[in-house]
């Protein structure tokens, strides 16, 4: 996601998105408690906006909160609850350049007086600047990983303004991958770096309940097997591209299996040519959103990850939860999220070693399911979603974890 630090902020917004109107301070969220404003590159439904969604319903009114939406995408609103005190408000606009645009943000922060400004990743990293010309304002910022241009190599300006533009902030990480970045790269103070893994609602994401009903299309009985799942935006870090090509060399050796993308995105028009081109088609299922995620997983036999990028993916915390086997790449902390039991079908990223993995699962279901087992207690004992809250709950207030 750029930033006005990569461009200028003078397109056309998008549609569809509620807005605080002037006047700002008559408008905000009721109520007595203190006033957080989060920054999101987008407020479409993710892993960091679904995070935050959690844990404004699992403090309701203990907080006040304003979210600002920098591409106007405000899907993730649909999911906090009524008792949370919330608003979405639009971002500064208006030409000026680089310097006008920081002013503008400074003066809507001393407008508002929020009690701490949480900003995300790069698409934020304006935010952050802004927010150390204000008088008292403590700042969160959070960074759960990169886009595909900074995958595997770090841009040296983005370095250097993250080094400024973070020097005085708390840096929350959720993976140990990006800590050892943002203390031997960007050469931040290691004082203010906090390492918090994300956590998992183990109550949602679990074995036993209801599996969604994917509405498989009928196919020759040959071509039938184990589904080999997916919870994932359609988009190019996700390299969907790789499971795709790993199920057309699982297809040549006549193995049965079935193929489920849940998610949508830019990528799935391409994906589905894909697909067709490999001549898998038939055993591919593009499910689109699903209101239920956990009952999805619940459908899987195998999950897959075959991200070219990730730092602490909640997806593979969602599949651990759920009891199954992960076959994934070795990229971010995946490896060491997983039980032992599993780190064999962690893997390079490459096609035919990642197909390798699967392939062996899709042939063993006895040890899918010891490795799903071992998975599920990994999760209970190391990925409680309430430590996680408690952290972040202590971040926000300035004061130490509640372990109540």
């Amino acid at each position: 996601m750029s930033t006005q630090l990569d461009r200028t902020l003078d397109g056309p917004r998008a549609s569809g998105v509620r807005t605080v109107p002037e006047p700002v301070n008559r408008v905000l969220p009721e109520g007595d408690g203190r006033l957080v404003m989060h920054v999101f590159p987008s407020f479409a439904v993710g892993g960091a906006q679904v995070r935050f969604a959690a844990l404004a319903n699992r403090f309701r009114s203990r907080w006040r909160h304003v979210v600002v939406s920098l591409d106007g995408d405000a899907g993730c609103a649909a999911r906090i609850g009524p008792k949370v005190p919330f608003a979405l408000l639009d971002p500064p606009r208006g030409g000026g350049g680089p310097l006008v645009h920081l002013w503008r943000i400074q003066a809507l922060l001393r407008r508002l007086r929020p009690d701490v400004l949480v900003t995300g990743n790069w698409g934020s990293i304006d935010w952050a600047i802004a927010a150390h010309a204000v008088p008292g304002l403590r700042h969160l910022h959070i960074e759960d990983g990169f886009g595909p241009e900074e995958a595997h190599t770090q841009f040296r300006r983005r370095v250097l303004a993250r080094r400024v533009a973070l020097r005085g902030s708390t840096v929350v990480l959720p993976s140990l991958t990006l800590l050892r970045l943002a203390r031997d790269v960007w050469r931040l103070d290691p004082a203010r770096l906090r390492y918090v893994p994300n956590g998992l609602d183990l109550n949602r994401f679990r074995p036993d309940g209801p599996a969604a009903a994917l509405n498989l299309p009928p196919i020759n009985p040959a071509l039938d097997g184990p589904i080999i799942g997916t919870v994932a935006a359609l988009r190019p870090e996700k390299a969907l591209d790789r499971l795709l090509r790993a199920g057309a060399l699982l297809a040549r050796r006549r193995l049965g299996f079935r193929l489920v993308l849940v998610g949508d995105g830019p990528d799935r028009a391409r994906l589905e040519a894909l697909a067709a081109e490999l001549g898998i088609a038939a055993q591919v299922t593009f499910a689109g959103h699903q209101p239920d995620p956990a009952a999805a997983y619940r459908a899987f036999d195998i999950f897959a990850l075959s991200s070219a990028t990730e730092q602490m993916p909640f997806s593979v915390l969602e599949a651990m939860g759920t009891g199954l086997p992960v076959v994934a790449t070795d990229v971010g902390d995946v490896a060491a999220m997983l039980a032992p039991e599993n780190l064999p079908f962690v893997t390079p990223l490459d096609d035919a070693a990642y197909a390798d993995a699967l392939a062996r699962l899709v042939e063993d279901a006895g040890r899918g399911r010891v490795i799903g087992a071992a998975n599920r207690t990994r999760a209970v004992l190391d990925f409680s979603e309430e430590t996680m809250f408690q952290t972040y709950a202590a971040l926000i207030e300035g004061t130490r974890p509640d372990t109540a």
